[in-house]
């Protein structure tokens, strides 16, 4: 269904994060974050230990905003062709065609991106990057909206690949779920399989009413002082000692994409400090290259920073 006036769009948004927290209990804030990586065009990388929802909020968001969805189960022995497609000799017409393999989904969930072969995850990295892939010489356009969301186990866990700094750095966002709080646990334990909710899900927004709220929000405005905050935020991860390689200049542009996302998801037409430090921990915490002495991780690093960094 196609909203199309600002106010009916961010409207139904509304509606839309109603639902998915419907289904994913107890996670509003992060239900949030996912909401705002989706409005700022960005990949999802969900960095969790399995059975916290992580596939059951992927499916939320595709059957909200009406998506054609598709899981692939990442392992060592998956191929390349089985993730991107392949061609095959037809001899009806004497030539190859092309089928195309389950990343051509407008939302693909990869689930245990770690546990594929650098191989394979190249692959997935052009298809992020560039939106398209590329078999036998044939580059071939992805469906748009393109939304990559990744699952990754903790990488102390057995038959795990880490993921290059190249391709972290194509996700927007990584985030954490966690377990859910006592209340919603219970509700869980006591409520109706998450799947049959998934299943009453319907569509809030389409997909072409997606396209037009990231438009939105590409366009709200940032004001220089909100880009001098942007930007000493970034450049405060180049200066830590406890940080080898700090936020490139692309995950610069991310954090103002984010910003504006989130912006527009709180009803405002211009970008406040809040939102920057709402979405810093999520764009930052994957991409922080840590010195070989550094305690803690990523996202307590990031949060060190966004508490010392002070608003211009």
């Amino acid at each position: 269904m196609d909203h199309h006036t600002p106010e009916q769009l961010t409207q139904a948004l509304a509606a839309a994060e109603a639902q998915i927290n419907q289904v994913v209990l107890g996670k509003s804030a992060e239900v949030r974050q996912v909401l705002v990586c989706l409005l700022a065009g960005g990949h999802l990388l969900l960095e969790d230990l399995p059975g916290v929802g992580k596939t059951t909020l992927a499916h939320a968001v595709a059957a909200t905003f009406d998506l054609d969805f598709s899981r692939v189960q990442f392992t060592s022995d998956l191929l390349p062709s089985d993730l991107v497609g392949v061609s095959i000799y037809d001899q009806a017409t004497a030539g190859f065609r092309f089928h195309p393999g389950p990343i051509f989904a407008q939302l693909l969930l990869a689930d245990e991106i770690n546990r594929a072969t650098p191989k394979l995850q190249s692959a997935l990295l052009e298809a992020m990057a560039e939106q398209q892939v590329t078999v036998d010489g044939t580059s071939h356009r992805l469906p748009q909206p393109f939304v990559v969301v990744a699952t990754q186990n903790p990488v102390e866990q057995s038959g795990t690949f880490p993921l290059p700094e190249s391709q972290l750095d194509r996700f927007l966002f990584s985030i954490s779920l966690g377990y859910p709080d006592e209340r919603a646990e219970k509700a869980l334990l006591g409520a109706s399989d998450r799947r049959a909710v998934i299943a009453e899900a319907r569509p809030v927004l389409s997909a072409s009413a997606l396209t037009a709220l990231r438009a939105l929000a590409e366009v709200l405005h940032a004001s220089p002082a909100a880009i001098d905050y942007a930007y000493a935020l970034i450049a405060a991860t180049r200066k830590d000692r406890r940080i080898r390689i700090g936020l490139s200049p692309r995950a610069g542009i991310g954090l103002m994409r984010a910003a504006k996302a989130h912006a527009l998801l709180a009803r405002r037409q211009h970008v406040v400090p809040e939102d920057l430090q709402a979405v810093y921990v999520a764009v930052a915490r994957h991409r922080l290259v840590l010195a070989s002495d550094a305690s803690g991780d990523g996202a307590s690093i990031a949060r060190e920073l966004l508490a010392q960094v002070p608003i211009p």
